[in-house]
């Protein structure tokens, strides 16, 4: 099983279910360093785009659409168990258009797909870092950086906001111009304390699938790197 760089380690042959798990605009599968390799007997799977990280040499992806098919190649290997998809903010997106892809196709499609304080793809373009300066955007960055009790060194942010002015490219790109019923469930994670990203916004989300369940979880909007026991508990239950 060879799925190239797409994840940050090897697949195990040993696991009976996975959870790929798709980073934010500007980040990379370091975003889930603090999730456990396992979850039961779900493998957890931090997905690395390219342009970024251990891939930063490698050319941007350049649009969602392109990610999309180019992760359905390059997971495809990965996906000859029952599997789930989970993104975080603009990592759903992609996410989400793969699994598109992969039906297209007739492949595999994931059992279910989890939304974490991302609106919908037909509302996509009211995501506010889209018209933020990119003043703003470096003090955004460097505000999140903080927030993880790091120290923003001027390389790190400089490195990381190069990485997300190309991922907000490709945001502003994409565009679906209405809803598309995909035949998973779908599960909504709200953030309790999300300054970002509404509970009224997330609602449209109900069009995207037959079976789409709404939960409330503790924190705010970036704390799904703490991979909290409630949190890993939702993305498993599918099992």
């Amino acid at each position: 099983m060879s799925t190239g760089s797409w994840l940050v380690r090897p697949a195990s042959a040993d696991a009976r279910a996975r959870v790929f798990c798709f980073p934010y605009s500007g980040a990379g599968a370091s975003a889930f360093r603090a999730w456990p390799h396992t979850v039961g007997d779900v493998e957890i799977c931090p997905v690395q785009f390219p342009g970024r990280e251990n891939r930063l040499t490698e050319p941007h992806y350049g649009t969602y659409r392109r990610l999309a098919a180019d992760l359905a190649d390059g997971l495809g290997p990965a996906l000859d168990r029952p599997y789930a998809f989970f993104g975080h903010c603009a990592g759903v997106l992609p996410a989400f258009e793969a699994a598109v892809v992969l039906s297209e196709r007739g492949l595999p499609q994931p059992e279910c797909l989890y939304v974490s304080g991302q609106l919908p793809p037909h509302d996509s373009a009211r995501d506010r870092m889209l018209t933020m300066t990119e003043p703003e955007l470096r003090a955004d960055l460097e505000s999140v950086v903080r927030g993880r009790g790091l120290e923003p060194w001027p390389d790190m942010i400089r490195m990381g906001l190069s990485v997300l002015l190309r991922d907000l490219d490709a945001a502003r790109e994409y565009r679906r111009a209405e809803p598309i019923v995909v035949g998973f469930p779908i599960v909504v994670l709200h953030w309790r304390d999300d300054d970002e990203v509404s509970l009224d916004g997330l609602q449209g989300w109900r069009d995207y699938a037959e079976s789409v369940e709404f939960r409330v979880v503790d924190g705010g909007h970036h704390d799904f790197m703490n991979a909290s026991a409630d949190l890993l508990h939702a993305v498993t239950s599918w099992r």
